[in-house]
């Protein structure tokens, strides 16, 4: 064949070459525009879903905040209403221990601040005692509880920003108005929460009117002149805005030229609702970077087609090395970005584990008014031993002395025991149940009431299985159970000659503990488990030994019963569930 022949059929094929190279480029790119488009689409969905979904989760946290703030201050008035301490200083217009008194319930009951006032709407009795003589007459939260029998929620701008929020329930007796009861709640502690969050939040009233936000311009404007105070700069900057977020879901609002996501939640509290505001700019940035990488990986295979198709072509080779090395720049720049991003993302997984833990802490006040009503028990039995300590050493009997030392360092132990609950109720992640030893708490308890039981001299029966008895809690709180039973039990039996008390262990379907005394039995069930119920001499205490002993035991699945006795005295009864092996075993 001759060279004229040859060079048509050379061309024919570098023709037929260069048409195939043309559709496989052609392909690839379709390939690689379709698969970018529909990842674009897909991820949008899916990462803006997440979104909505994580704004949905801590609205629904902020909101139970909100709720159990709320609900835990609303049954304080009517308690107090029926303070028969509070009631006796407004009819002798006696208040010289009215302070005192609500100084004690504040600890207790962890409210911001507690104020009395007197029928004239002034300022008797105050946790704050520069408030004292202040004036509340045209008050709405003296006005309203006049007008109503039951207890009336306020909530009104303050003179210096932001709302202040209050129960409020009036004091009477026989159908005779004496004062108003107010407790203030500190819901402003939620927006120093929100402000390290990178959501706006705000709650609004029945009215529509904003009463917490994270934006303190907003308070007491409605939420359409909120954002119309941030607005876009003009409608070319929200155009261009608009354009930018061609990654995500049209933008439900604007916040400062940006387009953000609204999710709104309502209170199950006089008609309030609260909404959050999310940005798009972590759904930009994750879609961002995973259509980074595809183009990353369609340009190589685009860098590879035409590494093939141009290989005996010198120019050709050194063009596409210069692409290959502003790839390879782009690549480490691209994966520089996506570390960047993982390290952003992790910091607001921690942020969200952090608020988590804010919920915690707003227990903590709660918890705390138990724990010191736990350790004046130890410190009483403290006082007791260290007296008999100095008289066994002043006798010459250091070994019976030494004794009561190892009974104080029990009882330092336990003080111990208790002060690490509430530190650990205050760590991150908390502690969950562990199974406790019915008999052992029995033990300690009794060992610590041994003091008291042994001046007294009141006889102790106890009967206990042989057999392990185990329930599943919080051994700390069982063994104040305990106490507060035995030492009804003890005071039930001041006036009989010879004191008896009685104690039952007992397994069964449930862990059963029966405390039975001699003493006068109970006269009034009904009321027995509710606050401030009391039958001893003012001073003694104030009725919130049972009433925290009931909650324990429901919080722990069980219940507290109480029922006078055949033989006269009265019978108090714990049943808890009671721990099995295959419980334990899936515990």
């Amino acid at each position: 064949m001759s060279a004229e022949t040859k060079s048509p059929l050379r061309k024919r094929r570098l023709r037929t070459v260069s048409w195939r190279v043309r559709v496989a480029l052609s392909a690839l790119c379709l390939i690689a525009g379709s698969t970018i488009w529909i990842t674009n689409s897909y991820l949008t969905d899916r990462f803006t879903l997440n979104t909505r979904n994580r704004a949905e989760l801590r609205l629904a946290l902020y909101s139970g905040n909100l709720q159990s703030e709320l609900r835990r201050n609303a049954i304080v008035p009517q308690l107090l209403a029926r303070d028969p301490e509070l009631i006796r200083a407004l009819e002798d217009s006696d208040f010289t221990q009215s302070t005192a008194r609500l100084i004690s319930f504040v600890e207790e009951i962890g409210a911001a601040s507690l104020v009395l006032l007197d029928d004239d709407g002034r300022t008797v009795a105050a946790t704050d005692r520069n408030r004292l003589g202040e004036s509340h007459r045209q008050d709405a939260v003296f006005v309203d509880a006049l007008r109503s029998n039951a207890t009336v929620f306020t909530a009104q701008p303050r003179e210096s920003a932001g709302y202040s929020f209050a129960y409020s329930r009036r004091l009477e007796e026989q159908n005779q108005v004496l004062g108003v009861i107010v407790v203030e709640v500190d819901l402003a502690k939620f927006e120093r929460a929100w402000a390290g969050i990178s959501d706006a939040v705000l709650v609004a009233d029945s009215q529509g009117t904003i009463i917490l936000a994270t934006e303190p311009r907003w308070r007491g404007l409605t939420e359409g002149e909120a954002l119309a105070r941030q607005p876009a700069s003009g409608a070319i900057e929200r155009a261009i805005q608009a354009t930018s977020d061609w990654t995500a879901l049209p933008a439900d609002a604007y916040l400062q030229g940006e387009a953000v996501m609204r999710k709104e939640a309502r209170i199950p509290f006089r008609g309030w609702h609260i909404a959050s505001f999310t940005s798009y700019t972590s759904v930009r940035e994750r879609v961002n970077s995973v259509l980074a990488l595809e183009i990353m990986g369609f340009a190589i295979l685009l860098a590879l087609a035409f590494y093939f198709s141009s290989r005996k072509n010198a120019l050709r080779m050194a063009l596409f090395q210069r692409e290959s090395a502003s790839l390879r720049a782009l690549n480490q720049r691209l994966q520089r970005e996506i570390a960047e991003r993982e390290r952003m993302q992790l910091s607001l997984e921690v942020a969200e584990q952090s608020l988590a833990q804010s919920s915690k802490l707003a227990a903590l006040g709660e918890m705390s008014a138990a724990v010191s009503h736990e350790l004046n028990q130890p410190l009483a039995a403290m006082k007791t031993y260290l007296a008999g300590a100095r008289l066994l050493v002043r006798r010459n009997r250091p070994e019976e002395a030494l004794s009561s030392f190892k009974r104080i360092d029990d009882l330092i132990e336990r003080m111990g025991a208790i002060t690490k609950q509430l530190k650990s109720y205050a760590r991150k992640g908390g502690e969950d149940f562990a199974p406790v030893e019915m008999g052992d708490a029995l033990a300690s308890a009794l060992s610590m009431m041994e003091p008291q039981l042994r001046q007294r001299q009141v006889k102790i029966e106890r009967i206990i299985p042989d057999d392990s008895v185990r329930v599943m809690g919080d051994r700390v709180r069982i063994e104040q159970v305990m106490i507060n039973l035995l030492r009804n039990a003890m005071d039930a039996t001041k006036g009989v000659d010879e004191p008896e008390i009685e104690v039952l262990l007992a397994a069964g379907e449930t862990a059963t503990l029966t405390v039975r005394d001699n003493g006068a039995g109970i006269e009034n069930l009904d009321d027995l488990f509710e606050p401030f119920y009391t039958t001893k001499q003012p001073g003694d205490g104030v009725g919130l030994g049972l009433a925290i002993s009931s909650g324990i035991v429901n919080d722990l699945g069980g219940r507290l019963t109480a029922r006078n006795g055949q033989g006269g005295g009265a019978v108090f009864e714990v049943q808890l569930p009671i721990l099995s092996g295959e419980i334990e075993a899936a515990e």
